[in-house]
């Protein structure tokens, strides 16, 4: 009886001593659960990480008296970088000329930039883009382009401009917006806030009749002489000795009015790279800090 008294003293006081050591957080066994007094700990959650904001392309703050700005080149000291831009022209007017066979279009000239890998801006007619909607929407695509605004019609928005018909007054700013309209139904979803004069010709009137559109309007310093042209050669030299740093060079998407265009690019490109030139958009040239108006 003793002994039993004294077995049942000891068997008591292990057990004490086991429930002390698994309060003291001793490991339970293999595929024992968890004491219940001790939660599992929450397994950390990484945060989805936040959806970029879309960048804004770069503009021109507005002139005096809230006119549209005007940008012509960037800085000279800000480094060897030039813009090749290309004018896709088409009149309002012109549907019938090109049913006839007549090429507004220039499919080699972007295959050469492409080739080249030439960062290019092109500034498109909205006409341009209705009759040739697949490749304005595969420019509007292609990430080595940015597509600006070039007015709808191609109609002069002042008077005695190489001839154009002229845009009234009160109808320039729906004429540039239904530019951006064409571009949208062509595909065109991030057409740049910039516009180019038809002709590049403007006036004070002009630059208030499109300033609530929001646009930059961009002009050149270096005039190509590829319209009409048919010395590759005479254009080249133009434009080689014309460019500058941060210069915007003025040629055209058009074969029927530009056709040695192509020739002219396939020379100048590999000479401007031979002096240090770097090609960029007109975007990276205005979003410079020593952009000029």
């Amino acid at each position: 009886m003793i002994v039993s008294v004294r077995r049942l003293a000891v068997l008591t006081a292990l057990c004490a001593l086991g429930a002390t050591l698994a309060a003291c957080g001793t490991a339970p066994g293999p595929g024992a659960a968890p004491a219940p007094h001790a939660p599992r700990p929450a397994r950390a959650s990484a945060a989805p990480p936040a959806p970029l904001a879309p960048s804004r392309p770069p503009t021109l703050a507005p002139g005096p008296a809230g006119l549209t700005p005007v940008f012509a080149h960037a800085s000279r000291t800000a480094g060897r970088t030039v813009a090749l831009t290309f004018d896709a022209d088409m009149t309002a007017d012109q549907g019938p000329r090109a049913a006839a066979g007549e090429h507004f279009d220039n499919p080699g000239l972007i295959r050469a930039l492409r080739t080249l890998k030439v960062p290019s801006t092109v500034f498109m007619t909205g006409r341009w883009a209705e009759q040739y909607p697949d490749q304005a929407r595969a420019l509007g695509h292609d990430p080595l382009f940015e597509v600006a605004n070039h007015s709808y019609s191609h109609y002069a928005f002042t008077a005695d401009c190489y001839g154009l018909p002229t845009v009234p007054e009160d109808r320039m700013r729906a004429d540039v917006e239904r530019a951006y309209t064409a571009f949208r139904a062509a595909g065109i979803t991030d057409a740049r806030p910039y516009f180019r004069f038809p002709g590049g010709c403007y006036d004070q009137r002009a630059l208030r009749a499109v300033s609530g559109t929001g646009v930059t309007a961009v002009q050149w310093d270096v005039v190509s002489g590829d319209a009409f042209a048919t010395d590759a050669d005479a254009v080249a030299r133009q434009v080689l000795d014309g460019v500058r740093p941060g210069s915007v060079v003025v040629m055209h998407c058009t074969r029927s009015a530009a056709p040695t265009t192509e020739r002219v690019v396939s020379s100048v490109v590999p000479e401007l790279r031979r002096r240090g030139y770097r090609f960029v958009k007109v975007s990276e040239l205005i979003g410079t800090a020593g952009a000029r108006r």
